[in-house]
């Protein structure tokens, strides 16, 4: 019997061991592929001597205790509404659903959107937008908030994985661009020390 009780115990500590490495590459992946976005003309947001002088984005280091499986809650048949943007236009979303979850002992719920005219596109169908304001903003992390990008989930749990968390395009040039606002009711009121961190040459003073 304590033969196989340490042989489970040691099972469950190489599935944990594997489970976080996997996690890791995850997210340098996500970290690799956004720096090779901004560093490519043809998708980069950055124009001019930002551009010339981009290098790689700052992160946070990477933190599991930011990676959060919440409860979801499925908000059926809610009808479309507006989303302010950064240029004073609209943006048609719908609410798609509502994640509970804890930091620090705290609870929170943040509102998950649907783009309404992304999800006609047939690479977007399960795509699901989070964006959020926390106490890092204007300080380590654009003053606008953040967002994060999910997957619609199979069940009553999704993941949100804050490593992930990065600045909109408006961030980093203000005038070609028009970004969804984030809804006062998704600003969590705790520092999220994790995701894309922000540089002082992007302010504009």
């Amino acid at each position: 019997m304590k033969k196989l009780s340490l042989l489970l115990l040691l099972f469950s500590q190489f599935v944990f061991s594997q489970s976080v490495e996997e996690h890791a590459v995850e997210i340098l992946k996500f970290q690799a592929e956004l720096n090779r976005e901004y560093r490519d003309v043809r998708e980069t947001p950055l124009r001019g001597v930002n551009f010339k002088n981009f290098k790689e984005h700052p992160f946070f280091a990477v933190d599991f205790n930011y990676r959060i499986a919440a409860k979801f809650k499925r908000i059926e048949n809610a009808l479309p509404f507006e989303i302010s943007t950064s240029s004073g236009h609209t943006k048609p979303y719908v609410e798609f659903g509502e994640a509970t979850f804890a930091v620090d002992g705290k609870n929170f719920m943040l509102k998950i959107y649907q783009s309404v005219h992304l999800v006609q596109k047939p690479e977007y169908k399960n795509h699901l937008f989070l964006p959020f304001h926390d106490a890092t903003n204007g300080k380590e992390t654009y003053g606008g908030g953040r967002y994060l990008d999910l997957e619609i989930p199979s069940g009553d749990t999704v993941v949100l994985d804050f490593n992930k968390a990065y600045q909109p395009y408006c961030a980093y040039n203000a005038y070609d661009y028009s970004c969804p606002i984030v809804p006062t009711e998704n600003t969590l009121p705790v520092a999220v020390k994790a995701g894309v961190r922000y540089e002082d040459v992007y302010f504009i003073h």
